[in-house]
């Protein structure tokens, strides 16, 4: 079978995903499981699908979590996982035959032939043109709109934007402190 290779290296993305400790790294796997999950979409005749999977998936949430990973900072994850491995081992053997149940072709049935398919580069530049060049646009542009707010000599932030605000807001409270102490002795 020519998608088991295929859906193995998938399921590498995903553990490569959650075992990474930079937020920045699991952003890359994770765009590259929903890369391999669109080229499945598409090979299972699914093609709209595997469109907005990449389009959505790949493309605009990958983006998304780098720009939203620069603002708050990648500090590296120490904490344990919250739900025990005595549940997430048998809960992911469980997911992993129903995917092998769901994909390994069943013998009672014969695959039918597809009868005058059209070749995939048909599909993307005659039918679907038009709609693959806006996602294309789309995801340019928000790359390179991403890279003109990143794109400083200078970091904006030491820290991340969690302790910039937090040390701000002590800032302005200090400071109401002290103008409501002058206020009391003034009084006074």
């Amino acid at each position: 079978m020519q998608l088991f290779p295929l859906i193995v290296i998938l399921l590498l993305f995903a553990i490569q995903a959650l075992r990474a400790r930079s937020l920045i790294t699991s952003a890359l796997w994770l765009a590259g499981v929903s890369a391999l999950s669109a080229v499945l979409f598409f090979l299972y005749g699914a093609k709209l699908v595997a469109v907005i999977e990449l389009s959505v998936g790949a493309g605009l949430v990958t983006v998304l979590f780098v720009f939203a990973i620069n603002i708050a900072g990648d500090d590296a994850i120490d904490a344990k996982p919250v739900p025990p491995l005595s549940v997430v081992l048998p809960l992911a053997v469980l997911f992993m035959l129903l995917l092998g149940w769901f994909v390994w072709p069943s013998p009672a049935v014969a695959a039918a032939p597809a009868i005058g398919e059209p070749p995939l580069a048909f599909l993307l530049w005659q039918v679907r043109g038009m709609d693959l060049m806006v996602q294309v646009v789309l995801i340019f542009s928000g790359v390179l709109g991403l890279l003109g707010l990143l794109a400083e000599s200078k970091a904006p932030l030491e820290g991340s934007m969690a302790q910039e605000v937090a040390a701000r807001r002590d800032r302005e409270m200090l400071k109401m402190e002290t103008q409501a102490l002058q206020m009391d002795e003034v009084s006074k």
